[in-house]
């Protein structure tokens, strides 16, 4: 069966490694810092069922053969085991393992609304590569991982919001934002600020606009090229700061606060009749906001940010083009887990035509 593939803008000329890709050295396998996959997420050990059937081959078969006339071992079941390990281990690990990056160099604040923003990033490229695998698979696997990702959500908002000194993570928790509600002590009997599920739910909601709105444009991008993608980019992770001009030292005229605003989802109902001047200069506590005017310079450091940030995109997705269906299926999911961003080897960046 032949696959339609996503033909990518000549930005760069991207070499595939001549090598088998399980020898890749990724950064969180140079044990530099705390936030891999192997110390972050929790080992789970196996259960008593489990041990036993280890220890016993002829009874592992026999209830392989039961679960699956079960139903167990279906497509649809195995697509949801295979994406849970996926989107664990290797999309909703890379806030936490390139922290720096996105914190120090991209400005973006410890929040959740910054981890949440560069998982979408992740989650919407192994979607792309999901959407070449035959039809019946696509849909499967792509539905399946997007809704491990809208759990975890969940989960980590309700926590935040529902905070619960019982509570187990969906997968792990992440270093990459401070939960502010978390429980101070161990002990039961402190007194937890709860919202009401009304307010969990409009949370909910505005994620799944954003996964939305940022998965559209990047598809766009992806179609229409590097240009449009580092719009998509400077938009949605890098909070299109400067969107309004950029202050500078000396001018009277320029405000001490300026933001970005979001003009859809949430509680707006009708954008027509919201003040803009006024949101662009109230904080909405995001921590996204312009720079002020003597922090101006750092501005400079975001053409270089974007192409960056295009080249990874780019770059990852012919990584996982280059692995067949099969692979992309049953492979073991170290050979899939994504690279730095600033990953310069097997790249040659190309002269301006």
């Amino acid at each position: 069966m032949s696959l339609r593939r996503v033909s990518f803008a000549p930005a760069v000329r991207l070499h595939r490694p001549s090598y088998p890709l399980r020898h890749v050295r990724f950064s969180s396998d140079k044990g530099k810092g705390p936030n891999n996959v192997d110390n972050l997420i929790p080992e789970r050990r196996p259960t008593w069922l489990t041990r036993k059937l280890q220890e016993n081959p002829k009874n592992l078969e026999r209830f392989i053969k039961i679960t699956n006339a079960l139903g167990m071992g279906s497509p649809s079941v195995k697509a949801t085991n295979r994406t849970f390990v996926l989107y664990e281990r290797v999309c909703a690990i890379k806030a936490d393992e390139e922290k720096q990056f996105w914190q120090d160099e991209c400005y973006l604040p410890p929040t959740f609304q910054s981890w949440f923003t560069v998982i979408t990033l992740h989650i919407w490229m192994m979607t792309v590569r999901f959407r070449a695998l035959p039809d019946t698979y696509g849909r499967r696997y792509g539905d399946c991982i997007v809704d491990h990702f809208f759990q975890d959500v969940e989960d980590r908002v309700r926590a935040i919001m529902q905070p619960s000194h019982d509570h187990q993570p969906y997968i792990f928790t992440s270093t990459f934002y401070v939960n502010p509600n978390a429980p101070k002590t161990t002990d039961k009997k402190e007194q937890l600020a709860r919202a009401p599920d009304r307010l969990v739910t409009q949370q909910l909601k505005i994620f799944k606009e954003q996964w939305t709105g940022f998965a559209l444009s990047l598809d766009l991008g992806l179609v229409n090229g590097d240009m449009e993608l580092a719009g998509a980019v400077w938009r949605n992770l890098l909070g299109a700061r400067g969107a309004s001009g950029i202050a500078f030292p000396g001018d009277p005229s320029a405000p001490t606060f300026r933001r970005a605003v979001n003009l859809t989802g949430g509680q707006i109902v009708n954008p027509t009749k919201v003040d803009f001047e006024k949101e662009a200069v109230t904080d909405d506590q995001s921590g996204v906001h312009d720079f002020p005017p003597a922090e101006a310079d750092k501005y400079l450091a975001y053409p270089e940010l974007m192409l960056d940030i295009v080249q990874y995109i780019r770059r990852e997705l012919v990584r996982l083009e280059a692995l067949s269906d099969e692979e992309i299926i049953d492979r073991d999911w170290r050979d899939l887990r994504f690279g730095s961003v600033r990953d310069t080897v097997n790249q040659e960046v190309l002269p301006p035509s």
